[in-house]
């Protein structure tokens, strides 16, 4: 019985977090109601407050199943990304794929900066974990901060670009690209 109510579980909020995601493509959330979002997910209102507070607990509970997710992919050892650095890139682009829909909500103009600033210091300190085991350098940060930002800036280009065009190559190839910008720069284009 209680795997039955589960799965009932799963859909409910499914079926929610698609609406949600629905509502986000064309406005801020601030301007999505639990009523309009009950009325096009044909669930009542009080289904919706048996797992979220507000709109802003259901995004925040997205959010962070995502956040959860690059924490798990990013905690990986220094040898493992050293033998294999497109591994996390791929798996990175593997993620955004499976959360295409919610990830174009969240880079576009009605997109909330907090999940992007949770995301970017999550990934800024594993890679200044990695990077400073990796090169044993001394560990400037200004210099680390502006390398990391070009680079991350440039990344988010090209994932919103990839995901604008309808994610038409595979996160292998999007991995491979990636790859070959961060390593050879401008010289990709010859």
């Amino acid at each position: 019985m209680e795997k039955k109510t589960d799965r009932r579980i799963r859909k409910t909020k499914q079926q929610l977090q698609e609406g949600f995601i629905h509502l986000r493509k064309t406005k801020s959330i601030k301007y999505i109601t639990v009523k309009e979002l009950c009325e096009l997910t044909d669930l009542n209102r009080g289904t919706f407050y048996l797992h979220y507070r507000d709109i802003y607990d259901l995004s925040e509970q997205m959010e962070n199943e995502i956040i959860l997710k690059f924490e798990e992919l990013l905690n990986l050892s220094t040898a493992e990304i050293a033998n294999n650095p497109q591994l996390v890139i791929c798996k990175t682009f593997e993620l955004i794929k499976q959360n295409a829909d919610f990830c174009t909500c969240l880079l576009s103009n009605n997109g909330e900066m907090t999940f992007f600033n949770k995301l970017k210091t999550i990934i800024r300190d594993a890679c200044f974990k990695y990077w400073t085991e990796l090169f044993s350098r001394p560990k400037k940060v200004e210099t680390f901060d502006y390398f990391f930002n070009f680079m991350l800036y440039g990344c988010i280009g090209l994932i919103e670009s990839w995901l604008n065009n309808g994610l038409k190559e595979s996160p292998k190839e999007m991995a491979q690209l990636a790859s070959k910008v961060m390593l050879n720069g401008v010289a990709v284009l010859h």
